[in-house]
């Protein structure tokens, strides 16, 4: 089957996937995966390893993912790479059709995978242009589908791209949330032995509100030393501070914070007035800025990738992150009491917050995700050192 192209024109034999997006153009593929079809916003990710922790990483969620790197899919899956048990990405976009997975760690094929899953892939589209629309047009809302008869209402589809509302004003993060209060029992993994166990000494314990975080977060403050109880997005303050925490830590998670600020600001504005000590990253990061009286926005499309330069402003050093973020905190309104601490080298966007005067700091990137691959773990033990 030719590459795909971005037109009206005749499904091309073989065909038994689409993209369609909002405006009306549709993009055939293969399908593979779960069959059905899904709606949210199609973003790009750079990143050439970690396909598994993208797809069950809540900070994906309501996103379709395509990926750049055209050989997705080939060293399989397994269990000790997810990210989380709930919904990340809805589907994949790749350009290579997925082959035997070729590693010693693979459990499985990433296709069936993703079929088990519930999620959609498309393979045999052109990536690269793909991202190049989204680069020029903006991250578009659409539907990916799966038939493996090849049939597809394309019309039905195009309306349900266009009706659906977009990321903008959409409180995702108490949908991936964890609903049950819970502490954390992991550590950080190794090369045949797996993941550890949180060591049963007395340390600084952390609460962690959940809007959607990656499971490596956690394990990484508890190599960092310290003890970590899991709460609840909608966690209230009083409900937090029973809990004795020595410092709070405040989770990636989806959607528009502003949305999930409604219930999170005030919880995380009691923090700041009892000085305790705030960590934040992503989600938690943008959270942590609303309630210290910044503001954010939507971007045009995002940065996701394991590869984005960030300048350390206070040294001007540059670290190497991961990032998936499609808002930030605008820094060209902050206020007094924010500090900006860290800004990208791709388009000058915020990427590090401190608030003057508190023990209180965030980063828009994830450190946990060891893209450097260490060139960032320090903030976990500045947070941790912070504890007393």
């Amino acid at each position: 089957m030719a590459d795909t192209a971005y037109s009206l024109a005749p499904k091309p034999e073989g065909a038994t996937g689409v993209l369609v997006l909002s405006d009306g153009h549709v993009i055939w593929g293969r399908g593979f995966g779960a069959t059905g079809e899904a709606v949210g916003e199609v973003c790009f990710n750079t990143s050439m390893t970690g396909y598994q922790e993208v797809m069950t990483d809540p900070s994906y969620a309501g996103q379709i993912v395509t990926f750049t790197f055209p050989h997705i899919g080939n060293v399989g899956v397994n269990e000790e790479d997810l990210e989380s048990l709930v919904d990340g990405a809805l589907g994949a976009v790749v350009r290579e059709d997925v082959t035997a997975p070729s590693n010693f760690r693979s459990k499985g094929d990433w296709g069936q995978w993703l079929a088990d899953k519930g999620k959609i892939g498309l393979s045999g589209v052109d990536t690269r242009a793909l991202t190049r629309r989204i680069r020029k047009g903006g991250a578009p809302n659409a539907v990916i589908a799966h038939n493996p008869d090849g049939q597809f209402d394309i019309a039905a589809l195009i309306k349900r791209a266009q009706d659906w509302p977009g990321l903008e004003g959409m409180d995702l993060a108490k949908l991936v949330s964890r609903h049950i209060q819970e502490g954390w029992e992991g550590s950080t993994w190794t090369l045949g032995s797996g993941y550890g166990q949180s060591p049963s000494d007395e340390r600084p314990h952390v609460v962690a509100i959940d809007y959607g975080a990656k499971d490596n977060i956690f394990r990484n403050l508890v190599k960092a030393g310290a003890r970590v109880t899991v709460v609840p997005a909608e966690t209230s303050l009083d409900d937090v501070l029973a809990l004795q925490p020595a410092g709070v830590f405040l989770s990636n998670g989806p959607g528009d914070p502003a949305a999930t600020g409604i219930y999170a600001v005030p919880v995380v504005q009691g923090l700041l007035e009892r000085d305790v000590p705030v960590f934040g990253i992503c989600l938690g990061h943008q959270i942590l800025g609303l309630a210290a009286g910044a503001k954010t926005s939507k971007m045009f499309q995002g940065h996701r990738g394991a590869n984005h330069p960030v300048k350390r402003l206070g040294d001007s050093v540059v670290e190497i992150t991961s990032m998936n973020h499609g808002f930030a905190v605008d820094n060209t309104c902050l206020p007094d009491t924010v500090e900006e601490t860290h800004v990208s080298l791709f388009d000058g966007s915020n990427c590090g917050i401190a608030i003057k005067g508190k023990r209180a700091f965030g980063v828009q990137y994830h450190p946990e995700a060891s893209p450097g691959p260490q060139d960032s773990f320090y903030l976990f033990e500045k947070f941790v050192g912070m504890l007393g």
